[in-house]
């Protein structure tokens, strides 16, 4: 117990700046603060604070230190509300949103079946595949691929989400196999594109690893659509070669029906994470679903369609 009031005594300095300031705050007296601070250096070996008559600053080990001091209590007080929360029963509304395909195909399962276990929480789930302001719009958490720079939202790490260049045997059978990159270009490439900004005008780039760096080719093609699930179609079709989320045709590699190509390009995965605003105090409906988010995901990783299905082939269909 003295070892914790001692870290928490230091990371409360290092906060308010001084020690009259910790002392108000823990509704003790300074001489207590600093008897605290003195057992604390002692015990680990080094000198945390700088403290002068005038002014008080961290040292490079305290600065460290109290980074880890802070998720530890962080960490602590987590899982005294998770314990508190046990008690409560969740209520009230949560607005939810997701990218369209996998919201539908991952997201609106989880979320059906979180409903059955708060039967009082109510949900209004937006499937949208533009970037949505949370906080503008009076989100309460959103599902994300890719890094976020936002620093006043808070990310929950869910899975990773691999993008594959796949076509049907059939095109592959009459148009050939590329072998490189570049060879798309000889290829009747499925593009994702906004038909209202013009074909090209909202396209998003296809990302290959060429000479060990991530590089983002534009693509031109016949047929665009700003819906993925329809571009996924006509690859089934035989319309033409798309770059889509192993999650989305894992299945139809794993039955043949789509064969992947340029594996050996790929680039890195997508990290997928939850996303809600920062705030002190969580309302217990969204950190039950935030919760329950996460054993979802973790029970049923992304990665899991990458396992399931045989090793591509990269040779013409036969």
């Amino acid at each position: 117990m003295d070892h914790f009031k001692q870290i928490a005594t230091f990371v409360s300095v290092a906060q308010r700046g001084s020690l009259s300031a910790a002392a108000r705050h823990e509704g003790i007296a300074p001489a207590m603060v600093s008897r605290r601070l003195d057992a604390l250096e002692a015990r680990l070996g080094v000198k945390l604070l700088q403290r002068t008559t005038r002014r008080l600053s961290l040292t490079p080990e305290g600065s460290a230190f109290v980074e880890d001091c802070q998720r530890v209590l962080r960490d602590l007080e987590d899982a005294e509300s998770a314990v508190a929360a046990r008690g409560a029963e969740a209520t009230g509304h949560l607005r939810l949103t997701a990218p369209a395909g996998f919201g539908r195909k991952y997201v609106a399962p989880i979320v059906a079946d979180f409903m059955r276990s708060q039967p009082r929480v109510s949900v209004a789930l937006d499937l949208s595949d533009r970037i949505v302001d949370l906080l503008a719009e009076g989100i309460d958490c959103a599902v994300r691929f890719g890094e976020q720079a936002d620093s006043s939202l808070v990310r929950v790490p869910l899975g990773e989400s691999r993008r594959v260049v796949v076509a049907s045997p059939g095109y592959l059978e009459r148009h050939g196999t590329p072998r490189q990159p570049r060879d798309l270009a000889r290829h009747r490439c499925l593009v994702l594109g906004d038909a209202a900004a013009g074909q090209q005008g909202a396209q998003r780039g296809w990302s290959f690893t060429i000479d060990g760096a991530v590089q983002s080719l534009r693509m031109e093609g016949p047929l665009s659509c700003n819906d993925g699930a329809v571009l996924h179609d006509w690859a089934l079709g035989g319309l033409g070669l798309s770059w889509r989320s192993l999650w989305e045709v894992g299945e139809d590699l794993s039955a043949r029906r789509l064969v992947s190509v340029l594996d050996e390009f790929a680039a890195p995965p997508t990290r997928v994470y939850g996303v809600f605003p920062a705030r002190k105090h969580l309302p217990l409906r969204l950190r039950a679903f935030v919760d329950y988010l996460k054993r979802a995901f973790a029970a049923a990783p992304l990665d899991r369609v990458l396992a399931a299905s045989p090793p591509p082939s990269h040779r013409r269909p036969a």
